[in-house]
């Protein structure tokens, strides 16, 4: 098989494996949007707090909100408490188009491994079935994916336990950050760890690797040494939305086409313009500071544009950083 090939997850078949992240404050309909234009197959939104959800919070369903070009999306749940998930998932179904919902059972921020959610689960397996077979329960007509870590430290590696409880609760795939909980995103994630559920989930569900994946290279070579269905991009996609069109070039022809500077600014003002439409021009402005910063990474003068950058306030202020830009 090609390392470039279409995906089943229960009953949703994509055309291709190469995926966005769920990417906390990142993962928005305006950066998703960019990203389908740029090659991605399937997009996850950012965390969704199960608790917040379900108390009505109107800032929370906009989170969820589809991207226009999307031909389908998942929505990326995050809670402690099996009743809670249960309902934030029928109120998924109710609220939105998605047609996967994934169950972060990763996250390493302290606010959310509070809750009792995030890496937690993967830490308490028994914990992380009731809650996958609570939404898979609630969620009969799209299938439920879930995202787990290593373990919480070197000392508790819990990855196997977490998986087997993810399969017998119904999860349709299994995505994988090889990083420990303690480890957050610092140091290097262990791949070998990715072969190694590849391994024993033996094809029931399709697995993904997610990790140290920057560049194409990095993509063909998690596919390769890791057998996985699919490739998790995140901050690899960071002012590179067009990352997943370079990496199936590469799977497919062996090289890929590098992207102009215009093409790259260009697909920054569509994120931007996106983002102003939902959120205002002010709060996208500033939103959009880290992102063109992203976008000038590795530009001739990116750090006279970042300097810049950091007061633009309104669109004509981008338009004024990058109009001398060179094609």
């Amino acid at each position: 098989m090609s390392l470039y090939h279409p995906v089943q997850i229960g009953s949703l078949k994509l055309e291709g494996n190469l995926f966005l992240a769920p990417v906390a404050g990142y993962s928005d309909r305006a950066f998703r949007s960019v990203c389908v234009d740029g090659g991605a197959n399937f997009c996850y939104t950012e965390m969704v707090s199960a608790e917040a959800l379900t108390r009505g919070s109107g800032k929370t369903e906009d989170i969820m909100n589809r991207a226009d070009n999307e031909k389908a999306y998942a929505v990326q749940l995050f809670g402690g408490t099996e009743e809670v998930m249960a309902h934030a998932a029928r109120l998924v179904l109710e609220k939105t188009s998605a047609e996967c919902i994934d169950i972060n059972c990763g996250c390493p921020v302290p606010k959310i491994i509070k809750s009792g959610a995030g890496s937690t689960l993967t830490k308490e397996p028994e914990k992380l079935y009731k809650i996958v077979k609570a939404v898979t329960d609630n969620t009969g007509r799209i299938p439920v994916t879930v995202k787990i870590r290593s373990g919480w430290d070197a000392s508790h590696i819990t990855w196997k336990e977490a998986a087997h409880a993810a399969l017998e609760a119904g999860a349709s795939a299994i995505t994988i950050h090889a990083r420990t909980r303690a480890q957050g995103y610092e140091g290097k994630a262990d791949w070998n760890i990715l072969k190694e559920l590849v391994n024993l989930v033996g094809g029931k569900v399709p697995v993904f690797g997610s990790g140290d994946v920057f560049t194409p290279e990095d993509a063909k070579k998690m596919l390769e040494e890791t057998g996985c269905d699919g490739v998790m991009f995140a901050r690899g996609a960071m002012g590179k939305p067009f990352i997943f069109r370079q990496t199936r070039q590469l799977l497919e022809t062996g090289s890929y086409t590098e992207i102009s500077t215009s093409e790259r600014i260009q697909s920054g003002f569509k994120e931007l313009d996106i983002l102003i439409k939902d959120k205002g021009e002010d709060l996208a402005c500033r939103e959009m500071r880290k992102r063109f910063c992203a976008y000038s990474k590795g530009l001739e003068g990116g750090a006279e544009l970042r300097a810049k950058i950091i007061h633009a306030l309104t669109r004509k202020d981008y338009e004024a950083v990058f109009c001398c830009i060179n094609p």
